[in-house]
């Protein structure tokens, strides 16, 4: 293991207690396309009013992030216990007094909020682990160095389950012999969206998964490690790509202040 992934693995078994380690069955990856210059307003007031007015019904909200690569973009995520409880709380939020407070100043950055995938662990305990960390104090504001890489593959109707073996068997170790810390894999949820007043992305699959890195510099050079193996560029990436139908798509997320994945 690299210094950074034992770095993690220590602070998850100090933190038992700063969290409910309950990790989510049921997640969702929502990416909002925002009006120009609008991301950091939307950043200030998530962190302040969105937090602990949704964890506080039941919903856990993992991470929120920067785009490295697109300045209008917000990416977050946000973790249910199960489909039923997903349903419950967001009728709750959505209809409660925080949302309508401030809906309009936050629906008032966004060009659309539809670009959602919700997803599930792609096996038994492959989804996200608990938080590292406590979550920085309401106010914070200094920025976490470490970099979450997210990569969605898009597949066949009815093969995740295929690729999720490939990926454990073929990508992972490569991803970590080149000093990478694969955080979670997940796969299409099949229910029907229990809150259908938020869309979320239907017919698709696809196979996520997530690492981090200490900082950015350490993720060029596991790219360079990578493009350095010749089993990596001429027998997994070949392979990789005929398994999917469509690139790879690949996020550099950066945390903001009280992301608690970081």
């Amino acid at each position: 293991m690299t210094k950074f992934s034992n770095q993690i693995a220590s602070e998850q078994e100090a933190s038992a207690e700063v969290a409910d380690a309950t990790p989510s069955s049921v997640i969702e990856l929502r990416r909002y396309r925002l009006h120009h210059g609008a991301r950091e307003r939307l950043i200030d007031l998530f962190d302040r009013e969105f937090i602990e007015s949704q964890e506080t019904l039941g919903m856990s909200v993992i991470g929120q992030f920067r785009d490295l690569d697109d300045p209008n973009s917000f990416v977050w995520l946000r973790g249910f216990q199960d489909m039923p409880s997903r349903a419950v709380a967001l009728n709750s939020f959505y209809t409660g007094p925080v949302w309508a407070s401030h809906r309009d100043e936050a629906n008032g950055t966004m060009v659309n909020s539809d670009n959602v995938l919700l997803l599930r662990p792609a096996s038994p305990g492959a989804g996200l682990p608990p938080p590292r960390v406590a979550r920085p104090a309401l106010g914070a504001t200094d920025l976490p160095p470490s970099l979450v890489v997210a990569t969605i593959c898009y597949l066949a109707p009815r093969t995740e389950d295929e690729f999720a073996k490939f990926f454990e068997v073929t990508l992972k170790p490569h991803l970590e012999q080149a000093a990478a810390t694969v955080l979670a894999t997940l796969v299409t949820e099949r229910d029907p969206n229990t809150f259908p007043r938020l869309p979320v992305r239907e017919g698709e699959t696809v196979f996520v998964w997530l690492c981090a890195f200490p900082d950015l510099n350490a993720y060029q050079v596991h790219l360079a490690d990578l493009a350095q193996s010749e089993i990596w560029m001429t027998d997994t990436v070949p392979e990789m790509e005929r398994r999917t139908w469509r690139q790879n798509e690949v996020s550099r997320l950066r945390p903001t202040a009280r992301s608690l994945l970081r």
